[in-house]
């Protein structure tokens, strides 16, 4: 059966619904397909998502058994089992630009530029290098609405860490526009929402619509597509504006249990009002003011999974194909005792000293980031896009810049791909690298694999073999 009401009718892969004041990048439909076969890439956009989990891993639990397609997934990974032939588990990597300088920050802030930060106390500081999210941004980023998106839970890290004397602003970044300026997360999801997916005046006023749902102000243009689709594609349209609505549902529920909270520090808090000045009503009853200066304090699980579905739903709507999530900052305090059998901080708890009991704990605290990780993943397979889903036209890393939060040791650092199978990535394995194999060539395999020209990254000249 044919997929559009006229084999005459055909749209083009940047097509949009709009309102007054909202602008929804639509997914990839079958109405679509005849117009990019003839055009010269013929396939669907590859997506770039980076997961960073603070503070290291037990190590002795972490690492698979095995290698190669006939691998057994260790304690904190085995909630990945139903994606087995999505992995890549990667064995052996490390940043050797890291190795200087105490603590956590030198292994945070170098993550994905693989360079040395400048040690400082104050507020200059600098990572030595672009970061390979914004190395992809600078390539691709101008085929979307915004050239990359960054997300997080927790508002920047200010004062020093006098324990190892570097300001705690490497603590918030992984993504570095230039060596010397961060791209802060935001924090917010009712931010990040109507950055994705509502429109402003040129002036950046608040409009009468800001009040209402996204999908009520297109819904005329919806109206007027759906009746030119074939069924195929409406079911697809549907379900596509179904996940808009839940996370709008589900933002503004968590939005009802928001406190006053401490404000946010001055930078986040800049960079959020030149982002988008507009909060809706749903949050909670404040006022956007309010609302701007308070820290969301949302249960941290639902929290996580909001900022992942936004995530998803930017991939899903080609809103933007780079996105970093940090589910806290490093060194962070965040008590993680509504886990069962945990009683304390993570930061805190990664500084086991061997003692069986917090070694515990810490594993618990690993494996629930991981059952986070595995729950983006469970989304994106969901939904269809051509012959595949989303997944298999995206590359989602998971990791941590350090392999254990008690030695501070970045060697050998935990990381895991997910996706990526319909752009060249050879799934389904475990793959042990020769010691000091340096994991900017990872960067360097997803990049190029993005259709990102990559050339030297850190301390590497080259990709990965046989991921890719």
């Amino acid at each position: 059966m044919a997929n559009i009401q006229s084999q005459n009718w055909l749209m083009p892969r940047r097509s949009f619904l709009r309102g007054a004041g909202a602008t929804l990048a639509l997914p990839f439909l079958d109405a679509m397909r005849p117009l990019m076969a003839a055009g010269s890439s013929g396939s669907h956009p590859v997506r770039i998502a980076l997961l960073y989990m603070p503070n290291g891993v037990r190590q002795d639990r972490w690492t698979p058994e095995g290698d190669g397609s006939r691998f057994k997934l260790s304690p904190i990974l085995s909630p990945l089992e139903k994606h087995r032939e999505e992995l890549l588990v990667l064995t052996g990597l490390q940043n050797k630009a890291s190795f200087s300088g105490d603590g956590h920050y030198v292994k945070t802030g170098g993550w994905l530029t693989g360079t040395t930060i400048t040690k400082t106390t104050g507020s200059d500081i600098a990572a030595g290098g672009v970061s390979m999210d914004q190395i992809a941004a600078q390539q691709i980023g101008q085929r979307t609405k915004l050239p990359s998106l960054e997300l997080g839970t927790e508002a920047v890290a200010t004062g020093i860490d006098t324990n190892v004397n570097y300001t705690r602003l490497y603590a918030s970044h992984i993504s570095w526009k230039t060596s010397t300026v961060p791209l802060p997360c935001e924090i917010n999801p009712r931010v990040a929402f109507d950055r994705l997916f509502r429109s402003r005046s040129k002036g950046g006023e608040k409009q009468a619509a800001d009040d209402k749902s996204v999908l009520d102000l297109i819904r005329d243009d919806t109206k007027r597509l759906q009746s030119k689709l074939g069924a195929s594609d409406k079911n697809k349209l549907e379900q596509y504006l179904e996940s808009i609505r839940e996370v709008e549902r589900r933002i503004e529920a968590e939005a009802n249990l928001l406190g006053a909270g401490e404000n946010l520090p001055p930078e986040l808090l800049k960079q959020m009002d030149s982002l988008d000045k507009r909060i809706s009503k749903a949050m909670g009853k404040a006022s956007r003011e309010e609302e701007l200066n308070s820290r969301p304090r949302f249960d941290h699980g639902e929290h996580c999974r909001i900022m992942m579905d936004l995530m998803v739903l930017a991939f899903w709507s080609d809103s933007t194909r780079v996105s970093s999530f940090m589910f806290g900052n490093d060194v962070t305090g965040r008590n993680f005792s509504f886990l069962e059998g945990v009683n304390g901080g993570h930061h805190d708890l990664s500084h086991h000293s061997n003692d069986g009991k917090k070694l515990d704990q810490y594993e618990k605290i690993n494996r629930w980031h991981v059952e986070q990780y595995a729950y983006m993943l469970d989304r994106m397979k969901a939904i269809k896009e051509g012959e595949g889903n989303l997944l298999d036209n995206s590359m989602v890393a998971f990791g941590s810049p350090i392999r254990d939060g008690n030695s501070h040791n970045p060697r050998n650092v935990p990381i895991v791909v997910a996706g990526g199978g319909k752009a060249g990535l050879k799934t389904g394995k475990h793959v042990v690298f020769e010691e000091g194999t340096p994991l900017c060539g990872l960067w360097i395999s997803m990049l190029e694999t993005a259709g990102v020209k990559a050339n030297d990254l850190g301390d590497a000249s080259d990709g990965l073999r046989g991921i890719s």
